[in-house]
């Protein structure tokens, strides 16, 4: 019965989605009411407390209380709506009640679902509100009251329902119903034939199929651990097959999966929420994006290649590789080309960003059921993968929406005591002033609140309490939102506590920390790449073509110069040569200056080419195809 009321309810989650996007939605609070209210409910079916414990009769006790009060928070707010937009109604005993109930029961099920350190997080964020009078030093504040603080959480749109839940409840909604349909529907196995045929024949083939395949695969999930998941699953037993060890396999899937979460579009919902927090346009998030996305991957992909030819792994044999009739047939790839096409139509013709993905949605349904359904029995396969898709979307929202809804609790709590504005202070007095220098502090601090938090939880954490300290200092503010952003995503490679290392590791079945030194290997650019963001106006989009162009340039030489020295590549007989030329040019290409920038790049040709002709002045060197 659990399993039937569990899926009838995400698939009426997905339907409320796909609904809100097509007709538009309701009024704030409503629209964010009804969302929290069947995303909580979902969540208490989805991880029933105690199952398959002897007190799991308690389990459902607990789990329908907390059901009962949710829903009850959410349906007085709704009916409550004009009052609490209009009157800014003085808190009583019920609401302190309701909000009590809801909030735990948020908290509970992101603990479920994702573990106790975020939930943690939040509820000392609630009690330092209530206690900061308590606290001594800088730290301290006056403290508010438990009617206050209800007034907050509750009755108005600054606390549960403020924006984050709002552009949960819409926007990454939509995307994330968008991505669903696209992967029931055979999108994801065509992704991954495509990064087959791509990259299978060069070395490392199978490298740069899980790079490819959690590229494409992240652009839409935004979801490293996802990734991991799904793509992991073929791409780390085929590498194992072929003769990479366990751990670097692992730490491939992890590094290319992780990706993900900084390629646009989605951007594991960051994207949006990062839109709604600077007051910018979704697009302008997109597109700032797009060149650092493109290092991450040029830097993983130009690492496992060096990496390759160094250790001589094997490229893919022709006989496992997909033919391109078959990667290419109508019924595969028209529905993707229509799915996009109606996305882009709906961005070209000014609508909302989650009406546009259900112009997508709309497109991938219609489309597919024109090419695939040639029966009844066909059309019956095909409703039912719509189905599908609509209660998978539902499910996949539970975690995203308790996430978002708690960090929106904390948030909140960070806002109301100036939490943000205390610690900003403390850096920059720490720092002295110095902009190298907060943002070295913020970059550490951001890597270790972000360890065992999603990502777009951990990026709504940082921004709230460590961007501003780069704001005062004179950062823009979207330099400063996507320093921290990157920061907190690459914490789920990083140790101690890097979950998507975790899942590979689990699938390679190997020791993590072997698995992590792999990866943090493999994203090593990335530790470096958001302080371009600071120094090249250019890498984030901004200022004119010359900007973007030194970005570029700056970006492209470090990042083949740093992935040459982790890959191994040899161009001197003497590696500490070797290793002191390519971290000098790759400290030339990252300092803004033409003269440096100019060196650096004349000095990475000069290298290559050598390379080149060293290979060619020794024909009994055992080099791979390709190389």
């Amino acid at each position: 019965m659990r399993s039937t009321m569990t899926k009838a309810l995400a698939a009426l989650l997905g339907v409320f989605i796909l609904y809100t996007s097509a007709f538009g939605s309701f009024e704030g609070l409503v629209q964010r009411a009804i969302f929290v209210g069947l995303v909580v409910s979902l969540g208490l079916l989805m991880f029933p407390l105690g199952a398959g414990k002897r007190w799991r009769p308690l389990g459902i006790a607990i789990d329908l209380a907390a059901a009962v009060v949710s829903i009850a928070a959410c349906v007085y707010v709704i009916t409550h709506y004009d009052e609490i937009m209009n009157d800014l109604p003085t808190a009583t005993t019920l609401d302190i009640v309701l909000t009590a109930g809801l909030v735990l029961s948020i908290l509970e099920v992101s603990r479920r679902a994702i573990g106790a350190i975020f939930p943690t997080i939040a509820l000392a964020g609630i009690a330092y509100a209530l206690l900061g009078q308590y606290i001594p030093g800088p730290l301290g504040h006056r403290g508010f009251d438990v009617y206050f603080t209800t007034e907050t959480l509750l009755l108005g749109d600054l606390g549960i329902w403020g924006l984050l839940v709002g552009v949960a409840s819409t926007t990454i909604g939509a995307f994330i119903l968008f991505g669903s349909v696209l992967l029931f529907t055979g999108g994801g196995q065509t992704f991954m034939d495509l990064a087959v045929r791509l990259s299978g024949r060069s070395p490392g083939g199978a490298a740069k199929i899980a790079t490819v395949a959690s590229g494409l695969f992240g652009m839409i999930s935004g979801s490293a651990v996802a990734n991991v998941a799904t793509t992991g699953n073929f791409t780390i037993p085929l590498m194992k097959r072929l003769g990479y060890s366990p751990a670097l396999a692992g730490g491939i899937e992890a590094v290319a999966s992780t990706g993900g979460q900084i390629a646009p579009p989605v951007m594991g919902a960051a994207a949006f929420v990062m839109a709604e927090i600077l007051g910018r346009s979704y697009f302008d998030i997109a597109k700032a994006a797009v060149l650092p996305a493109f290092l991450y991957y040029l830097g993983a992909f130009a690492t496992i290649h060096f990496i390759a030819l160094n250790r001589g792994l094997r490229i893919v044999p022709e006989d496992e590789m997909p033919p391109w009739r078959s990667v290419l047939a109508p019924q595969r790839v028209g529905p993707i080309v229509l799915a996009f096409a109606g996305l882009l139509f709906g961005i070209l013709t000014g609508r909302s960003v989650q009406t546009a993905a259900f112009y997508g949605v709309a497109g991938l349904f219609i489309s597919y059921l024109a090419l695939n359904v040639r029966s009844l029995a066909g059309l019956r396969a095909a409703i039912k993968i719509i189905v599908d898709s609509l209660e998978d979307a539902g499910k996949a929202l539970v975690m995203i929406g308790v996430l978002l809804a708690g960090a929106q609790i904390l948030v909140s709590m960070v806002n109301m005591t100036g939490l943000g504005v205390t610690l900003s202070t403390m850096i920059v007095s720490l720092a002295n002033n110095s902009i190298w220098l907060i943002a070295v502090v913020t970059a550490l601090v951001c890597m270790v609140l972000g360890m065992g938090i999603p990502t777009t939880a951990a990026y709504v954490l940082v921004a709230a309490v460590l961007a501003p300290a780069l704001t005062k200092v004179g950062v823009p503010p979207i330099v400063a939102h996507m320093f921290v952003f990157y920061y907190a995503t690459i914490s789920v490679i990083t140790p101690p506590v890097c979950v998507a290392v975790f899942v590979a590791a689990g699938i390679a079945q190997t020791n993590w920390l072997a698995v992590a030194r792999e990866a943090c290997k493999l994203g090593a650019v990335t530790y470096v790449i958001p302080f371009m963001f600071i120094a090249y106006p250019g890498m984030l989009a901004d200022g004119g073509w010359l900007d973007i162009g030194e970005a570029l340039v700056s970006g492209v030489v470090f990042t083949m110069a740093f992935a040459a020295f982790f890959g191994g590549a040899r161009f001197f007989d003497s590696r500490l040569l070797n290793g002191v030329v390519l971290l000098l040019i790759a400290a030339l290409s990252v300092f803004p200056t033409w003269f440096g920038l100019g060196l650096a790049t004349a000095g990475f040709i000069a290298l290559w080419l050598t390379r080149r002709h060293r290979i060619r002045r020794a024909p009994d060197a055992t080099v791979p195809a390709g190389a």
